[in-house]
């Protein structure tokens, strides 16, 4: 995001994307940092050539300019904390894109604004007044985020010492539309009009809108591109920039960047593009034409007047098929002929399931048209709750006192409540008589109750939890707490909700241990409480109950596959790969368990084909189809007019919780861009920059014609093994289904780098990388459209303390992931599944610190 998002709708919104059942955190809550004595940058994860701050939270990419020999990085930051907040603009510099200097804050926060997300250029010709022709000024044009009205506008600072010291201009902001969705500027010259041309988002409407200076300070519109391609979140971080397709510089085409959270590719944040042609006015994008899904046969297209023999459960698919939208929904378009699956009876309140007979799994894919509300399955979960755990019961609330609990603050009053308190929706899900609600005269209360020490003499801590969406780690949480030794181990949040559901810490390495439970109120804010019952030290896990909107693949009683909706009454194609299941018996199971906002799902079209349809957003165009490629930006003025593009490496669905300290996030590698005509399509390309050879250590080690069969190897030995390391390979394929190589190896762990020649996909496989439990969206398979080139993948792959960058094929297949892994884990593999593949080469080089 440009920010990293203020308390308002977008950051509820990422906040509900993180959160599983109740957002808690099964593993140690505390970063696996390295002893007090530790040299800064050996810290367990930090990464060695990708670009860290030497502590606190850092997000966008910013000001991206080269000026008299430096490139300068600008980064979102916090200067007091290690998680979002107090946004301002750190600042590095580099004179290769490798080495990185980290120099003092350059703009700051201040008691009127945060300094969001933007760009910075060159005033060579002093346009702007601010220096002078002989020392032209740095201009940085940002995004002011107004604390007094939450508006966004755009904002100006200069320098006139290479980038060390900063003004804000007295005149600022420069342009205010009047919205808390307009931000993100890039800036840039656009010779042909001699004038500055500005990009900018308009997030929540998925429009970019061009503006014209020629003073960078009165902009006039020029035009507005947009909805197009996925929409799924909001539209931020634009950039615009022209490239030879092929290196035929007489063919020119203009590449729109513009980044969407959530919606991604992989769900979360993704950076998507559009080629086109930019008139200095308005951008066009290349026509796509019209999608046609592959055909097959119709298993349920829902055009009679009643379900046949698809069986309900609850009320909220009511009869039978809608003819659109129901009574207070918004309009539904998307579906097929004249009717639809529509689980909106009676509004988002109510639930229920819609559940196919069993068939025969015939056909590799069943493609499907969904839309509603976001809330994707949960593993673990069950659409009915049963009995409480059996164990010893910490706290259940009962009997009118908190007994020998004991509370600070007033949001817990003198005793538990007895259920919904005034102005209050309507609290359901607890046990009992009694439970704690803090919401106690409203939201604006705060305070805590902990209870008295006790042993850890079960597997588990098994409690109900509702209310507010606010963990440990971000300011002021609405959290339960597990504390041994005075240290949070554990912890719990809501999830915006005030239906209590069950959660569960697993505390089997704590056995023995002296503990508090700690029920922490700090937050003032919307859902700023907690509603907590039932705390039990159990042998048994609890298993909440589903709150997902989702169409379910059912096969032995076990969802197999899911998808869900984009918070949108617009449906679109979705698919499942059937493969693993030929022959056996499935059912389809439409499932509206949520009644929240967005509490329902649409279905429509079931298809069973031999080909996966695909939807607008795997339509798309994307520049990294990893989970950690972010608020993509590129450089302004580099030397021979050079391309070079550098992401956040991190995700929104996660960002805040991932286990790094005392610096959290880090940059992607820079990388030069470049189109090239693959598969007869226009894309948008990039590899490392050739400087990154700069960090080579020691000679290459090297492997040529080497064959596996149905497992795994070493790649060449000890020699090629590590933690910071340069691969490339070469494969010429056989009959495996699957094959690749397998990096940070070892302690049970591995990630893997695939290629899968049955969907033609290069894939990373994070799911066993070490340390993914600190959110449900992390571990996971990636995967990116690669076609093999003369019966031939070419990989290259970067591999670093704590992350992958994975380049396939001419660099149109990349994918960017994070990954936690033990620092004993450094072997390199290489493997086939299911027949043999030819290693025709591969050379592995060790790559040293960045650092200057």
């Amino acid at each position: 995001m440009s920010s990293g998002r203020v308390p308002r709708h977008a950051r509820v919104r990422l906040i509900a994307a993180v959160a599983t059942v109740c957002a808690l955190s099964a593993a140690p809550l505390a970063p696996r940092a390295a002893a007090a004595d530790t040299p800064p940058y050996s810290e367990t994860y930090r990464p060695q050539f990708h670009f860290t701050p030497d502590k606190n939270w850092m997000n966008d990419p910013n000001g991206l300019v080269h000026y008299k020999g430096e490139y300068h990085l600008f980064f979102q930051y916090n200067p007091n904390g290690n998680t979002w907040g107090d946004m301002s603009w750190g600042h590095a510099v580099s004179t290769d894109l490798v080495h990185w200097k980290q120099l003092p804050l350059a703009l700051s926060y201040d008691d009127k604004e945060m300094v969001f997300s933007g760009s910075a250029v060159v005033d060579w010709h002093n346009t702007s007044g601010f220096g002078t022709p002989t020392n032209p000024p740095m201009v940085a044009i940002y995004t002011s985020y107004l604390k007094n009205t939450g508006r966004q506008a755009q904002s100006l600072a200069y320098s006139t010492d290479r980038g060390r010291t900063w003004t804000k201009y007295q005149g600022n902001p420069v342009l205010d539309i009047g919205s808390t969705d307009f931000r993100d500027p890039k800036v840039q010259w656009y010779a042909p009009t001699k004038s500055w041309l500005m990009t900018v988002s308009l997030s929540a409407e998925h429009k970019v809108r061009f503006y014209s200076s020629r003073n960078l300070k009165d902009w006039t519109p020029l035009s507005e591109f947009g909805p197009a391609g996925a929409t799924g979140g909001v539209w931020e971080c634009p950039d615009l920039f022209p490239l030879a397709v092929d290196g035929d510089k007489k063919n020119i085409k203009w590449v729109l960047v513009v980044n969407i959270n959530p919606g991604g590719i992989t769900g979360g944040s993704g950076a998507q593009y559009f080629v086109g042609d930019f008139d200095g006015k308005r951008f066009t994008a290349q026509d796509q034409g019209t999608y046609t899904p592959p055909a097959g046969t119709v298993v349920q297209n829902f055009e009679s007047d009643g379900y046949g023999t698809w069986t309900t459960t609850g009320t909220a698919f009511g009869e039978g098929p809608a003819a659109g939208a129901l009574a207070g929904q918004g309009a539904v378009d998307g579906f097929e002929g004249k009717g639809l699956a529509n689980s909106f009876h009676a509004g988002d309140g109510t639930t229920g399931t819609l559940t196919s007979p069993e068939f025969t799994v015939d056909r590799p894919y069943l493609n499907f048209k969904v839309g509603g509300g976001r809330h994707p399955h949960e593993a673990g979960t069950v659409l009915e709750r049963g009995a409480a755990p059996d164990g010893t019961v910490l706290a259940d609330f009962e009997g009118g006192t908190y007994g020998a609990w004991t509370t600070t603050g007033d949001a817990f009053g003198t005793a538990p409540a007895t259920g919904t308190l005034p102005n209050q929706q309507q609290v359901t899900g607890w046990l009992g008589d009694g439970l704690v609600d803090t919401y106690l005269n409203g939201d604006s209360t705060t305070g805590t109750l902990t209870s008295p020490e006790f042993t850890i003499d079960k597997d588990y801590i098994d409690f109900l939890i509702g209310g507010g969406n606010h963990p440990v780690g971000r300011a002021n949480p609405t959290a339960v707490e597990l504390l041994v030794d005075g240290k949070v181990v554990r912890s719990a949040t809501g999830q915006d909700d005030e239906a209590l559901n069950w959660a569960s810490w697993d505390v089997r390495d704590l056995a023995g241990k002296k503990a508090q439970i700690k029920i922490v109120d700090d937050n003032t804010g919307g859902w700023g409480h907690l509603n907590v019952d039932r705390i039990t030290l159990s042998d048994t896990r609890a298993q909440p109950v589903s709150r997902e909107t989702s169409v379910n693949l059912v096969v032995d009683g076990q969802v197999v596959r899911s998808a869900t909706g984009s918070d949108s009454e617009t449906l679109d194609w979705a698919s499942f790969d059937m493969r693993p299941w030929a022959g056996k018996k499935a059912r389809i199971q439409i499932v509206d368990m949520n009644t929240g906002g967005w509490g329902h799902i649409l279905a429509d079209q079931f298809t069973a084909a031999d080909a996966p349809a695909k939807s607008a957003v795997q339509r798309a165009d994307w520049a990294d189809y990893g989970k950690d490629y972010y608020a993509a930006v590129s450089w302004e003025n580099t030397p021979g007019d050079k391309r070079y593009m550098i992401g956040w490496m991190n995700d929104w669905e996660y960002g805040g919780a991932i286990p790094t300290s005392p610096w959290r996030s880090a940059q992607s590698v820079p990388r030069e861009m470049a189109l090239r005509t693959v598969d007869g399509r226009i894309r948008l390309t990039s590899e490392p920059v050739s400087s990154l050879a700069s960090l080579r250590q020691g000679d290459a080690s090297s492997a040529a014609d080497v064959t596996v069969t149905n497992g795994s190897r070493p790649l060449i030995g000890p020699a090629a093994e590590g933690k910071a390391l340069d691969i490339e390979a070469t494969f010429s394929l056989r009959d495996a289904e699957r094959f690749g190589l397998k990096v940070r190896t070892g302690a049970g762990q591995e990630t893997v780098i695939g290629y899968d020649t049955t969907t033609q996909e290069l894939y990373v496989d994070r799911t066993r990388s070490g340390a993914v439990d600190f959110s449900s969206a992390f571990p996971g398979v990636q995967r990116a459209p690669l076609q093999a080139k003369d019966g031939k993948v070419k990989l290259r792959v970067l591999v670093d303390w704590s992350s992958v960058e994975v380049f396939g094929g001419s660099g149109e297949a990349v994918i960017t992931d994070q990954i936690f892994p033990d620092p004993a884990a450094q072997g390199v593999q290489v493997f086939a599944e299911n027949g043999s593949v030819n290693l025709e080469r591969a050379r592995v080089r060790h790559l040293g610190s960045y650092r200057y």
